[in-house]
């Protein structure tokens, strides 16, 4: 789907509708100034004089905009507005609509809408044919077609009363002057801006959401502001690309009912757009929740937004059920009552989903819009109890933590796992607020819906798809912050860790499960006890790595994956690594492709288990064996050296210099130690400062002070002394960062280590160092720290748990000694022939 048409629509028709939205507030004295003046009870306004029903319709929104406040209620409204002329576009394109005439549009390109020119005709509830007869003979078109719209939605309302609600007082703040040809109209824009084959396809609903949405999440990311609960939502929602859904799908659903149907033509779908992206289990070893029916599979979303998961799990259940002799008009019920279930922190994402899901169950019962039939998606919202509210004695009003999360429910969403006694607990105390009538009702109603959401979150299922929200813990409220670290302490530091522990509660155990996340659980240290429950608690049963900027969506490096709710011993995982295949549209081609040949080269299976061989147990699915039983033999290189991060001035600008910036009489660049140091009374000496790309010797040109000890730097505030014991000492330095490989040069003795410029240090220069030095410049080390430190950033972490085979023979370790002095030699010779090196004597070519 081409999605620049709908991205340009979706951010200008959000402002376009915000504009309106004040504009009606200001025409009807609806803003704050406006209802200070003119009251609640006013009959003129502005100029306006209102009609009864308008009188009406204005007292009413009046109170909801003072209980809302007028930012969120225009905001509120804006994005109503949206979803219900987004839905009737899509209806009216698709024949959905009863009456089966056009609202938006007219199909031979005319100018009007269609219900225009049908109004004498058009039965629709609540349209009074005198009214239509009227504003017909006084050629009041506009009128006449806010009449007909509202109208229009009201009926769909019974349809779909979650997207349309009842259009009543709300009807006051339709846009305006909705037939005039405008850049500035939205309707005209939704009309003529995307092409009418873009709205084919029922994803259109999910991208047009996230659009709305882009200008609030980056502006959320630019600022400096913690998450609060209006934030989350629109931060963290990531429509899933459609390749990746399907490849959840297809290795989690689709392989469950492969696996208990090996029989099935499911596979044999490709042609249909389905099971392109299903990954041949490894039959030896298999293990999977027995299913004699399509209606006995329970399926979630916990995260599920605009519901594109849910839609595709749709059209694999149709064809299963197809395949298992079911007719087509009554599979979308069972479907929808049956199997599937989605969990939203945001009800207009939610409304985004249950019109999805509602006009795919259309395409294959015409009669389902008057089964009363709507999907089973849990909006969790917020439950809060004023003071005195609940009795003292309750067992909620008795349970602060408890109480707290259901405060906070609309931000926790499903990471909230109910126990057993939680909804006891609300249990009770809604028992307790029946039998005492000094308590009302609307705790009462709070209980109910808290309880509703309570027994929604303690389901668990056969398959959990999932591409939850990404946040860092830098940027959560201090609630979220605190509540994540209490219950998801060992991966606390974002969102999307936490659900992938999560979900394998909401999984039954042997059930399947799908994810998309940052890769950075795949590698990093913080995230190594996640690795072992991946590993040795489940089975990773397949996974894509892509490419560092292989998804448009987000800027984070992503995989997906997907994994057995149990361990499967010897299971050995598909991988697909597609490292080498650059941009976003090369991922799904190259991912086909691997399926179709696993000989292409990028294609793996492995077993988890044989990523523990390597230290931290990185998912190091494409380790060769050569290089895993370098592990196994060889020594961590930490356990033979002592790689040693190095201090932090706080202020570069005042505490390093280039070492032509200062005086040669204050400078000392052959200490030996700190005491030597000390003695001759300089204020410069040598800094490892990283650098650029060099092996072997040099980038020796900063400075630091560190005079009388390092005085002023220890009594800076923003300094961080760090291993002072090894200043000055002899080793190799190392630049952290880098956008290339790691490169490791001789540091001689003299030398204070910055913390971008790391340092290794051995108890004595032996044979050890040349091996090192020669290990850490090889195209071993390089290939080896693409498993250790995928990100380019060589801390002293990864480079510490390279493997160094300290059992060479006498000849190979004498070969490497002389290789190794002989580069260090060429390199300094090579630097020291630059005017900018400090060991500069004459240029070479003189």
């Amino acid at each position: 789907m081409d999605t620049k048409s709908i991205e340009k629509f979706s951010i200008e028709a959000r402002e376009m509708l915000l504009n309106n939205m004040e504009q009606r507030l200001y025409t009807y004295a609806l803003d704050d100034a406006g209802r200070g003046e003119f009251g609640i009870d006013a009959d003129v306004v502005r100029g306006t004089v209102l009609s009864p029903v308008e009188k009406g319709q204005r007292a009413e929104l009046f109170r909801r905009i003072e209980g809302e406040g007028t930012l969120t209620f225009i905001s509120e409204m804006a994005y109503t507005w949206f979803n219900r002329l987004a839905a009737v576009r899509y209806m009216e394109l698709h024949g959905f609509l009863p009456s089966h005439v056009r609202m938006l549009s007219a199909a031979d390109g005319g100018s009007d809408p269609e219900c225009l020119h049908a109004a004498a005709t058009l039965e629709l509830p609540g349209l009074e044919r005198a009214e239509v007869v009227r504003l017909i003979q006084a050629g009041d078109d506009e009128s006449l077609y806010r009449a007909i719209l509202v109208a229009q939605m009201n009926e769909l309302a019974g349809i779909l009363p979650s997207v349309f609600g009842t259009v009543s007082a709300d009807a006051l703040t339709l846009p305006a002057n909705l037939l005039h040809r405008s850049e500035f109209n939205v309707l005209y824009r939704l009309v003529t801006d995307i092409p009418e084959e873009s709205w084919q396809d029922v994803e259109i609903l999910g991208w047009m959401y996230q659009f709305y949405n882009s200008n609030v999440k980056a502006e959320f990311f630019k600022s400096k502001r913690k998450a609060g609960a209006d934030d989350l939502a629109p931060a963290t929602q990531l429509f899933t690309p459609d390749w990746i859904v399907r490849y959840m799908v297809d290795n989690s659903l689709g392989r469950l009912w492969m696996l208990n149907h090996p029989e099935s033509s499911l596979k044999d779908r490709k042609a249909d757009g389905l099971m392109e992206y299903y990954i041949e289990p490894d039959e030896e070893h298999e293990d999977f929740i027995h299913v004699a029916s399509p209606e006995d599979i329970t399926f979630c979303d916990p995260a599920c937004g605009s519901g594109h998961i849910l839609v595709y799990a749709f059209q694999v259940l149709m064809a299963i059920y197809e395949e298992c002799g079911y007719r087509e008009r009554e599979i979308p019920e069972l479907i929808l009552t049956k199997n599937l279930s989605g969990f939203e922190i945001d009800p207009r994402a939610a409304q985004i989903a249950t019109m999805a899901l509602a006009f795919l169950a259309r395409e294959h019962d015409r009669r389902f819009f008057g089964r009363e039939v709507t999907a089973n998606i849990t909006v969790l919202e917020s439950v809060t109890f004023e003071e005195g509210e609940l009795p003292e004695d309750s067992p909620l009003a008795q349970n602060k933590r408890l109480a707290e999360t259901l405060a906070h429910l609309g931000e926790v969403g499903s990471l909230y796992q109910p126990s057993e006694k939680d909804i006891e607990a609300v249990h009770e105390t809604l028992a307790a607020i029946g039998l005492n009538s000094l308590f009302g009702a609307s705790a009462g109603k709070k209980l109910e819906r808290a309880l509703t959401s309570m027994k929604a979150l303690s389901r668990r299922f056969d398959v959990v798809v999932a591409n939850p929200p990404y946040m860092g813990s830098s940027k959560l409220n201090p609630f979220m912050s605190k509540w994540v670290a209490n219950n998801y302490p060992e991966v606390k530091s974002d969102f999307f860790s936490s659900f992938i522990v999560r979900v394998m509660g909401f999984a039954l155990e042997r059930g399947e499960i799908g994810m998309m996340t940052p890769y950075v659980w795949m590698f990093i240290g913080s995230y190594e006890k996640l690795r072992h429950r991946l590993i040795d608690d489940k089975t990773i049963t397949s996974l894509v790595q892509l490419e560092y900027s292989g998804f448009a969506g987000a800027t984070v490096p992503i995989c997906t994956f997907t994994f057995h709710n149990a361990h499967v011993p010897g299971y050995k995982g598909g991988y697909i690594r597609l490292a080498d295949f650059v941009g976003p549209n090369a991922q799904a081609p190259k991912t086909l492709e691997a399926i179709q040949n696993p000989n292409c080269g990028w294609f793996y299976r492995a077993d988890a288990t044989t990523f523990h061989d390597i230290s931290g147990s990185p998912i190091a699915y494409w380790a060769s064996q050569a290089m895993l039983l370098a592990f196994k033999r060889g020594d961590s290189l930490e356990g033979v050296a002592k790689p040693r991060q190095g201090l932090a001035t706080g202020d570069n600008s005042r505490f390093l210099r280039e070492w032509w910036e200062v005086s040669t009489s204050t400078t000392n660049l052959s200490a030996n130690s700190r005491e030597e140091a000390q003695t001759s009374k300089a204020k410069w000496f040598p800094c490892n400062k990283g650098g650029g790309y060099r092996r072997w010797y040099g980038m020796n040109e900063w400075l630091i002070d560190w005079k009388n000890d390092g005085q002023a730097l220890k009594l800076f505030p923003g300094a961080v002394i760090r291993n002072p014991s090894y200043y000055f000492k002899e080793g190799m330095s190392w630049g952290t960062i880098s956008s290339a490989k790691l490169s490791m040069r001789y540091s001689p003795k003299g030398f204070i280590s910055e913390h971008a410029g790391s340092m290794i240090y051995l108890s004595t220069i032996d044979d050890l160092f040349p091996v090192i030095l020669g290990l850490t410049n090889s195209s071993v080390a390089e290939e080896t720290l693409k498993i250790l430190s995928p990100s380019l950033r060589f801390t002293e972490g990864p480079v510490g748990c390279l493997p160094v085979l300290n059992d060479m023979p006498k000849s190979a370790l004498s070969e490497t000694k002389k290789a190794v002095q002989e580069s260090i030699a060429l390199s300094k010779r090579d630097w020291d022939s630059q005017e900018t090196s400090w060991g500069f004597k004459h240029n070479p070519l003189v």
